[in-house]
């Protein structure tokens, strides 16, 4: 598996994303595309990153973009099922986060993803505050990690 960062806007990030879109759609009645904006990716302290089989077929996607001093946001998360990307690229984005310098990374789903909440908490992932608009939402669980120092 190669994981490497890509432009969120190009041809096969769209196809990723367009993928997430429909899965919460369909898990949670929405996409969630109104909250992910490819800008926010780009640029300092932010990175959009690709999971590739040894072929070169698309497996996942993920991106990081700073949410507060020494923070990263983890956005557009997504492994298509089966491919065993999940943990991988999870893993790849908390490198590239600590690259860029982050302590800690957080992140926002729905609580009715059980799927999501579950591989986060696997993967280290407690309750966090909220922000922004995930402030008194019921919909929503914040989740965060604190990066190991080594990667």
């Amino acid at each position: 598996m190669k994981i490497a960062a890509a432009d969120p806007a190009s041809l096969d990030a769209l196809a990723l994303v367009a993928e997430l879109d429909r899965a919460l759609l369909a898990i949670t009645g929405d996409s969630g595309a109104s909250s992910f904006d490819p800008d926010d990716v780009r640029g300092e302290g932010a990175v959009f990153m690709i999971a590739r089989d040894a072929d070169g077929a698309l497996l996942g996607c993920g991106a990081l973009r700073p949410l507060l001093p020494g923070v990263a946001e983890l956005k557009r998360m997504y492994a298509r099922p089966g491919s065993g990307a999940g943990a991988p690229l999870l893993t790849a984005l908390e490198a590239q986060a600590r690259r860029l310098g982050y302590a800690e990374v957080r992140l926002s789903t729905r609580r009715v993803n059980a799927r999501a909440v579950n591989f986060y908490r696997r993967h280290g992932y407690t309750e966090a505050a909220p922000w922004g608009k995930y402030v008194g939402s019921e919909a929503s669980v914040c989740l965060g990690r604190i990066l190991s120092p080594r990667a």
